[in-house]
């Protein structure tokens, strides 16, 4: 198994509850900034993301349901963990190896009330893939949600330069796990259940130093549609977010590392609103489908982007 994260309370208070005390800064106000690690660590951001959403009050939409969300560690993964838990979900947190994101966020979702599960692994290999799924069924005895949410992209202005390792690990993290997850899933999944999807704005925009990122995204719109149909005599929906600039770990870790870090400061200004949209934005996306109030949604790609004009 590749778990091996002592799963015990993690007792570091939270610190943060608005961008305001996180940083002092507004949210168009993004620092420049890199991380050398693909994908990133969400505590070592210079203006921490806001995922808490405070404003948010739960009302147990998806009470006694258990849900695995893969890069649930930090950026968006997060916010829908935290949102999730306060619907009453407990969580399956599956993260590749950030243990101080993947911990904090396991004592924000056990503070809502629910019960979190930390899997550490490498999820562009099938076997943990599958023991992912088995883990939560172990641990469980059921599973209701698949969100399918890690995600790796790598910048590169020139598609020549795009190295057979970067095109291959962005591939088999985006779409490969979506791929091997939904497989061992669909074992436990039940009328009723739900598959979530994260794609992206460039599967519809496409973005020119993103060309092997943005191609992923393509295939995960078509994979929810053709799955969405061949699920849905099994009563199981499947639907997918694409989000616009989302201010997350990736950011700073690819953007900042890849080509400028100054190219961070400029992240989701060419947004009608201006500015990147953060995880706790989009959270509630993914609980609007996870839960009954979507009952007549199924094969649909959703779009908090902040006003970009999509093609679809």
């Amino acid at each position: 198994m590749s778990q091996n994260i002592s799963n015990e309370l993690y007792e570091k208070p939270v610190q943060f509850n608005t961008i305001e005390e996180q940083s002092g800064a507004k949210p168009e106000q993004v620092p420049a900034q890199k991380q050398e690690k693909h994908p990133g660590n969400e505590n070592e951001m210079k203006l921490k993301p806001q995922y808490l959403a405070p404003w948010y009050k739960g009302t147990n939409k998806l009470e006694n349901k258990v849900a695995i969300i893969t890069g649930g560690d930090s950026g968006i993964g997060r916010s829908v963990s935290i949102l999730f838990a306060r619907e009453g979900a407990n969580v399956v947190i599956a993260y590749l190896d950030e243990d101080e994101d993947a911990k904090e966020t396991k004592y924000l979702v056990e503070k809502e009330g629910s019960k979190a599960l930390l899997f550490r692994g490498d999820l562009k290999i099938k076997q943990n893939c599958i023991d992912l799924v088995e883990t939560t069924i172990q641990h469980f005895g059921q599973l209701d949600i698949l969100v399918n949410n890690a995600g790796e992209q790598h910048c590169t202005e020139d598609i020549r330069e795009i190295t057979e390792e970067n095109f291959l690990n962005t591939w088999r993290t985006k779409f490969f796990s979506m791929f091997w997850i939904t497989q061992q899933a669909l074992n436990y999944l039940k009328e009723g259940s739900v598959i979530i999807n994260t794609s992206s704005v460039t599967a519809y925009s496409g973005k020119d130093t993103l060309v092997d990122y943005a191609s992923t995204n393509g295939a995960i719109v078509s994979f929810t549609r053709a799955l969405a149909l061949q699920l849905a005599s099994k009563k199981i929906r499947v639907n997918s977010v694409a989000p616009g600039p989302i201010w997350t770990p990736l950011i700073p870790s690819s953007f900042g590392k890849d080509i400028d870090e100054k190219k961070v400061k400029e992240f989701g200004k060419n947004t009608p609103l201006g500015r990147p949209g953060q995880p706790e934005e989009v959270a509630p996306t993914y609980v609007f489908l996870a839960s009954k109030d979507s009952s007549y949604y199924t094969g649909q790609t959703f779009h908090p982007n902040g006003g970009k004009i999509i093609n679809s």
